[in-house]
C-alpha cells in the first residue's frame, strides 16, 4: 500500500510493454556500495524475491522499484579525522596545511573512513497505470521522486513526465472546503488541517485530531493564512492528507475497502490489485474536485510551458523508431 503519493503525468506519445521496461532496469540492478562509494542506486524486484523480474504486473498495472543505499559518515568523525591528519602534516614538517591541502586531507579522511562506515537502505516503489497515463511514486520527498524519475527517463527511451497540475491550486480549493464545510461529492473532512501565513512572520496554526468545522480557522482563513495541509476522506473508502503542493500523504484503506479483502488471502497480488483497484478511480475524483487539470498539464511537451521549477517536463532520450509488434502498451 503507497503510503504517501506524487502523481506524475505521462506525455503522449509513448509506446513501451513491460518486457521493454524489464530489459531496460535489468541494464542498472541495485548493487551495494563497494568499499570506498558513498551512495548507489538500481533497481530491485518489487516483490521482494531474489532474481525476480525487476518490472511486475498485477491487474494490468505496473509496478517497480527503486532502491538507494548509502555510506552513514557522521561529520565529526570525518572532522576528528582530518585534524588528525594535519596535526600529522604539521608535526612532521613544521607548518599547518593550506587551504588546498586540506581540501585534499578531507578526501583522504573520507576514503579511510567509507570501508569502516555503516550503511542505510532505502526503497521506493513506482506504479505506472498504462491506461490512465499516470506515473505515482511512493514518497513524501520531492528531491527522492525527482532522482527515481531522473532514473526512469535516462532508462526508458521517449519517456516524458511532469508533475500533475490542475485549474484549482489545492490550497485554494482546501481553503474553500474549510470555509464553507462543503467539501466535493464523495469526499468528507476529517481532523487535521495547517494553515500558513504568507506575511514574513510565516505563522503556522496546525490542528491535529480536532474538529475543523470551528469559526476559529474560518477567521484564519479571513486574515489570510492558507491551508498547506488537510486531512480528507474519500468514498469511505480511503483517507489521506492533501498538500498544497498536490501530494498525497498518510494514505490509508478504510474498514469498507479493507473488508473486501479475505486477510488468509493476503499476499504480494492481492494486496496491490486491492491498492490499485481503490487509487485507480480515486485520482480522477480528486482532479475532478480540483476543476480538472490545467491547459499546462494537458499540453504536449513541445507545447507545454510553465512558470514553476517543479512543473518541468522531464524527458528522456529521443524515441527509438516505434515497432510493429503488437501487445504494446500505448501512451
Amino acid at each position: 500500500m503507497f503510503k504517501n503519493m506524487i502523481i506524475y503525468r505521462i506525455a503522449h506519445p509513448w509506446q513501451t510493454g513491460l518486457d521493454k521496461i524489464e530489459a531496460a532496469l535489468a541494464q542498472a540492478p541495485f548493487l551495494p556500495c563497494s568499499a570506498t562509494q558513498e551512495r548507489s542506486w538500481g533497481w530491485v524486484p518489487p516483490r521482494g524475491e531474489a532474481h525476480g523480474p525487476l518490472a511486475e504486473s498485477v491487474g494490468g498495472q505496473w509496478l517497480l522499484r527503486f532502491m538507494t543505499e548509502a555510506k552513514l559518515l557522521p561529520s565529526s568523525v570525518l572532522a576528528r579525522k582530518v585534524q588528525e591528519k594535519a596535526a600529522q602534516i604539521e608535526h612532521t614538517t613544521g607548518r599547518k596545511p593550506g587551504k588546498r591541502q586540506s581540501r585534499d586531507l578531507q578526501e583522504e579522511a573520507k576514503l579511510d573512513l567509507l570501508p569502516q562506515a555503516f550503511t542505510r537502505q532505502s526503497s521506493i516503489t513506482v506504479w505506472i497505470d498504462p491506461q490512465a497515463h499516470f506515473l505515482l511514486i511512493d514518497s513524501s520527498s520531492q528531491s527522492r521522486a525527482d532522482e527515481v524519475v531522473t532514473a526512469l527517463v535516462e532508462a526508458l527511451p521517449g519517456l516524458s513526465l511532469w508533475l500533475l497540475d490542475t485549474q484549482t491550486a489545492p490550497a485554494t480549493a482546501m481553503a474553500q472546503w474549510l470555509s464553507t464545510q462543503e467539501p466535493p461529492s464523495g469526499f468528507s473532512l476529517d481532523r487535521e488541517c495547517e494553515l500558513k501565513s504568507s506575511n514574513e512572520d510565516k505563522a503556522v496554526v496546525r490542528y491535529a485530531r480536532h474538529p475543523l468545522d470551528i469559526d476559529e480557522i474560518r477567521a484564519h482563513i479571513q486574515a489570510g493564512k492558507m491551508p498547506t495541509k488537510l486531512a480528507l476522506s474519500w468514498a469511505d473508502r480511503l483517507s489521506f492528507v492533501l498538500t498544497e503542493g498536490l501530494q498525497l500523504k498518510k494514505l490509508a484503506l478504510l474498514d469498507a475497502a479493507l473488508a473486501e479483502q479475505n486477510a488468509e488471502d493476503r499476499g504480494f497480488d492481492t494486496d496491490w490489485a486491492l491498492t490499485t483497484g481503490e487509487l485507480a478511480p480515486f485520482l480522477p475524483a480528486l482532479i475532478e474536485a480540483l476543476d480538472g487539470e490545467s491547459e499546462r498539464s494537458n499540453a504536449t511537451p513541445s507545447t507545454k510551458t510553465t512558470t514553476r521549477p517543479d512543473q518541468a517536463v522531464i524527458t528522456g532520450p529521443a524515441t527509438a523508431p516505434p515497432d510493429t509488434a503488437p501487445a504494446e502498451a500505448p501512451f
